[in-house]
């Protein structure tokens, strides 16, 4: 087991990032539109055989999408030169920075992260949450922003800051989130296996 990394949200905002990957690859597809969703210059390298070293020297971020050891490798060696952030898909033992299961909605962003070890309960936990963050929660952050703003006019001052802090946690009373979790039957089966019956038990 890899230790868990350390989540970061990155502002890309006219930064140069390149994505590597052929150009029918679907992640590198939502991975170039993620990154210009976040403001980034991408570029986007399709002819993976030909890349040339030019191509992600002055680049901030660098995901690439093939699963070829080879190849992350050569660019694990170029990032630690050149000092770009690296993610190698499905590869996190290339790369400095393993790509998070993002929920979304509005301005809210929940990263999951496996540490690149999961990602398919990465994907489970991302899907969860994006049903339980529907339109009426997206209108509820919108609603709780316009209450922060008119909040912030009648409390301006800065002594009033624990004001603002307590009304804007009466706003939220009564949010509440639920979650239940189902595994598969093979591991239910391992984990009973592991754990003394009922019957030994004094």
């Amino acid at each position: 087991m890899s230790r868990a990394f350390f989540p970061v949200c990155l502002n890309l905002t006219g930064r140069t990032c390149v994505v590597i990957g052929a150009s029918g690859d679907r992640e590198a597809i939502e991975k170039e539109a993620a990154l210009r969703e976040a403001g980034a210059t991408v570029r986007w390298v399709r002819d993976v055989a030909n890349l040339r070293d030019e191509e992600v020297s002055d680049a901030f971020f660098v995901i690439s999408t093939p699963q070829d050891a080879q190849l992350s490798a050569r660019l694990r060696r170029l990032a630690d030169e050149r000092g770009f952030l690296l993610c190698c898909i499905d590869q996190p033992a290339y790369g400095f920075v393993s790509m998070a299961a993002i929920a979304k909605a509005g301005p809210v962003r929940i990263a999951i992260s496996t540490a690149g070890l999961a990602p398919r309960v990465g994907k489970v936990l991302k899907l969860a949450l994006q049903r339980v963050m529907d339109a009426k929660f997206e209108r509820f952050v919108e609603c709780l922003a316009t209450q922060r703003a008119r909040v912030r006019r009648r409390h301006p001052a800065p002594e009033e800051s624990s004001v603002r802090r307590r009304a804007m946690i009466d706003a939220a009373d009564g949010f509440e989130m639920e979650a239940t979790v189902g595994y598969p039957r093979w591991f239910e089966d391992e984990l009973r296996g592991m754990l003394p019956h009922a019957a030994e038990k004094p």
